[in-house]
């Protein structure tokens, strides 16, 4: 009596357990469907410093930890955000509203825009898998303001006069 009341826990605990490694084994899926995401999105190329000058070489550690190197243009100065602490705070619902809403130049919006919530929740998902690392990103500087950093200028040079009329 006592071996089968033994069996029994040992199988109910084996079906019980069934459903959670299902669930790992989609949540797993989803967090590396995110890691592609950002890795094919360009995401790196301005979220972790010194991505573009090491043709990628980075090692995934130091992915999204943000950029002190400013973008500036007529719409002010901008920094690529520590995307580990900035998504680490919101929830998935948070982020989803966030990754819909608009955002400061040179960051490509419309790319944003264009996923699917399937595709930003695996975003979402591989960030929320990676341990909170550095600090926040310098923040924006309205037009004509002092900037303390380094900074690539966007400033349309050499326009046609009509352009720069207008």
């Amino acid at each position: 009596m006592r071996t089968a009341r033994i069996l029994a826990g040992f199988g109910l605990a084996a079906l019980l357990s069934v459903p959670a490694s299902a669930a790992d084994s989609q949540s797993r899926e989803m967090v590396e469907r995110g890691r592609y995401l950002i890795a094919t999105s360009g995401c790196n190329d301005c979220h972790t410093p010194g991505y573009m000058q090491k043709d990628g070489h980075v090692p995934e550690s130091e992915w999204l930890t943000g950029d002190s190197m400013g973008w500036q243009g007529p719409w002010g100065t901008t920094y690529a955000a520590n995307l580990r602490l900035s998504i680490g705070q919101l929830t998935e619902r948070q982020w989803l509203a966030r990754a819909r809403g608009s955002f400061r130049p040179p960051m490509p919006g419309p790319s944003l825009h264009a996923m699917t919530d399937a595709d930003l929740r695996a975003i979402y998902r591989y960030v929320k898998s990676l341990p909170m690392k550095g600090g926040p990103a310098p923040t924006y500087v309205p037009p004509g303001g002092p900037v303390a950093t380094p900074y690539f200028d966007f400033t349309p040079k050499n326009l046609p006069r009509q352009a720069a009329a207008q």
